[in-house]
């Protein structure tokens, strides 16, 4: 490699004989994680507040709560973190409660079927994949969880074992591609991954091996839910093409933040949208997403954080009845009453595509 002077800027420019050396080239990994938010630090919809969830409610970005009990646990993002990591996905148990057969509590992240195509799951080329994490908790034995399909007819439980308490441990699981199954491709459901925290014996199935059925965890796990108190932190969750568990990809955080508005998006209550009178009912104007949605979304119009409203510009409040040309990046119109009112309105807004 010879260097050569720049003599009018005094700037060295390399130039190359031949191919540009390793060491000068940026490597392009590209999406080695297929799990958005692994690493708990996006929380659009609590801003890290504790909640009691509803069954299929998300709390941190990407990450769904199942619970067939109302009131069992309660979730929230947290800063007790494993080493290399600053936040962490808590869930704490609010009472003791002894499973039934047809019960399930656990977390869940739905992996949309552009992110996992390529592992041509359902062929005879099915690619194996390695789940790796980071988890700490009050109990220790042995725990469970899955991998699933989107129409939950095949699945793959899976143990780890927590060996001390309050300690954070990781783990890795190597999972053979399922070579059988209907596994989609698109922007609908993929793969489901899954941790359980208290599943009955209906949808708990053999750790190790593809099953013709619906689970979320294996027979025998421990169950977070059946004491009081007990607490479960995860973070760091990887799922990636191979059968070594790599170092967790860290992605900017403004890369992670678009990833999770691809399915989620709040602007964060307060009114800063502006429509402007069409007629005493309508207002129009454009609000565009900050990234193109999975598909066109539900949406949510508030007025501060009271849903249903928009506040007057000229004094007052409006009620909102349905929201009109909406499409995968931007909505166009809003119809209700009261929308009177010189200036048109003012409002804020949630998007939903998720999974």
């Amino acid at each position: 490699m010879a260097i050569t002077l720049n003599g009018s800027t005094g700037i060295t420019t390399p130039t190359y004989g031949g191919s540009v050396p390793a060491e000068y080239i940026t490597p392009v990994t590209g999406f080695k994680n297929r799990i958005i938010n692994g690493a708990m630090m996006i929380d659009q919809r609590n801003a890290g507040a504790s909640i009691t969830p509803s069954n299929g409610q998300y709390t941190l970005d990407r990450f769904l709560i199942g619970v067939s009990q109302a009131s069992k646990l309660t979730t929230q993002q947290s800063s007790i973190a494993a080493n290399g990591f600053t936040n962490s996905l808590n869930i704490t148990s609010s009472t003791a409660y002894s499973i039934l057969s047809g019960d399930l509590f656990y977390i869940s992240q739905p992996i949309e079927g552009f992110n996992c195509a390529d592992l041509n799951w359902g062929t005879a080329n099915a690619s194996t994949v390695t789940l790796s994490f980071w988890v700490r908790s009050s109990l220790t034995g042995t725990f469970g969880g899955a991998l699933s399909n989107g129409t939950f007819n095949r699945s793959y439980p899976f143990t780890y074992t927590i060996s001390s308490a309050n300690t954070w441990e990781q783990k890795s699981i190597i999972i053979a591609g399922d070579t059988t199954g209907t596994w989609a491709t698109n922007n609908t459901l993929g793969i489901q991954v899954i941790f359980g925290l208290g599943v009955g014996s209906t949808y708990s199935g053999t750790a190790g091996a593809w099953a013709g059925a619906g689970y979320v965890s294996a027979t025998g796990a421990t169950s977070v839910v059946g004491t009081s108190g007990a607490t479960f932190y995860i973070t760091g969750v990887q799922l990636e093409k191979g059968s070594t568990a790599t170092s967790f990809d860290y992605r900017p955080y403004g890369t992670e933040l678009a990833l999770c508005q691809r399915y989620y998006y709040w602007n964060g209550g307060t009114n800063d949208v502006s429509f402007f009178n069409v007629n005493s009912t309508n207002v129009a104007g454009s609000a565009t997403y900050p990234v193109a949605m999975r598909t066109a979304p539900t949406i949510v119009i508030y007025n501060g954080t009271t849903s249903g409203q928009v506040n007057l510009i000229a004094g007052g409040i409006g009620i909102v009845g349905s929201v009109v040309g909406i499409s995968s990046e931007c909505f166009s119109a809003l119809s209700g009453t009261d929308m009177t009112g010189l200036g048109g309105v003012k409002f804020n807004y949630s998007v939903s595509s998720e999974l």
